[in-house]
C-alpha cells in the first residue's frame, strides 16, 4: 500500500487505564509522535488515572474533554439541560489538565456521525464556552477487532489526504498492534502528526467553521 503524502493524527478515547496507557504513551514517544486524549470525567478521578493525564499532557500530547460520562447522546436526548451538564462537569474534572484550546468531542455511541451527535442546546454551549468540537474520519472498531483494527484504519487512510483515526486506550488487547501499525503507516510514505483535519473541527474557539448540518437531532 502507497500511502505517499497522506497524514495521519492519532487520537485516543476512554483513557486511560493504568495497563493501558503507559504502553501508548511509550510508544508514542518511540515514534516522537503527539497525539490528542480525550478523557472522560468520570474515569480521572483516582489519582493513578489522573497522573496518567498528567504525564500525557506533560509529554506534548493534547487533552480533551470527551463528557462526563461517555452515556449521553445529545441529539437523541429530550433534557436540554444535559450537554451543559456533560461537558462542564468533565471540563470542572480535567481542571488545568485540559488543553487552553477546550477541545471537546461528543459521545458517538461507536464512532457514528449521524443526527444523535449533537443538538442546538449542546452547539450553543460549546460556542458560547467558545470550545473546540472534534470529530473524525475514521473508527476502525479496535474495542471490537482488537487484532484487525489496523487493516481498517490504512483502509481509511488510502482514501483520504488527512485521517483523524480513533483509538481507546482501554483493556482490549487492541493497543498491542499500536506500535505494528505505526510502523506500517510511516513505511507506506504517510506522514504522523498531531495537526488535525480541518474537517474534522466543525466548530474552532467557538466559531462553527464547517458544516454541521446532519449532526444535529431534532429540538
Amino acid at each position: 500500500m502507497d500511502l505517499t503524502g497522506r497524514q495521519l493524527a492519532l487520537s485516543f478515547d476512554n483513557g486511560p487505564h493504568p495497563d493501558v496507557t503507559p504502553g501508548v504513551l511509550d510508544t508514542l514517544a518511540r515514534f516522537e509522535a503527539r497525539a490528542t486524549f480525550f478523557v472522560c470525567g468520570k474515569d480521572i478521578a483516582a489519582p493513578e488515572q489522573r497522573a496518567l493525564v498528567a504525564r500525557a499532557k506533560r509529554e506534548g500530547h493534547r487533552v480533551g474533554n470527551h463528557t462526563q460520562t461517555h452515556s449521553i447522546e445529545f441529539g437523541a436526548c429530550d433534557d436540554p439541560g444535559a450537554p451543559a451538564r456533560e461537558i462542564e462537569q468533565a471540563q470542572g474534572a480535567l481542571g488545568d489538565l485540559a488543553d487552553p484550546e477546550r477541545w471537546f468531542r461528543p459521545y458517538g455511541a461507536g464512532g457514528v456521525l449521524g443526527p444523535r451527535l449533537l443538538s442546538r442546546a449542546a452547539v450553543k454551549h460549546l460556542v458560547d464556552g467558545r470550545y473546540s468540537c472534534v470529530l473524525w474520519n475514521s473508527v476502525p472498531r479496535d474495542w471490537e477487532d482488537p487484532s484487525g483494527w489496523p487493516e481498517r484504519a490504512l483502509a481509511d487512510m488510502a482514501t483520504q489526504d488527512e485521517t483523524l483515526v480513533v483509538l481507546h486506550d482501554v483493556p482490549t488487547g487492541a493497543m498491542a498492534a499500536l506500535a505494528t501499525f505505526i510502523e506500517r503507516v510511516l513505511a507506506a510514505g504517510a506522514t504522523l502528526g498531531d495537526d488535525l483535519p480541518h474537517e474534522c473541527i466543525p466548530i474552532r474557539g467557538g466559531l462553527i467553521e464547517e458544516s454541521i448540518e446532519g449532526l444535529v437531532g431534532p429540538d
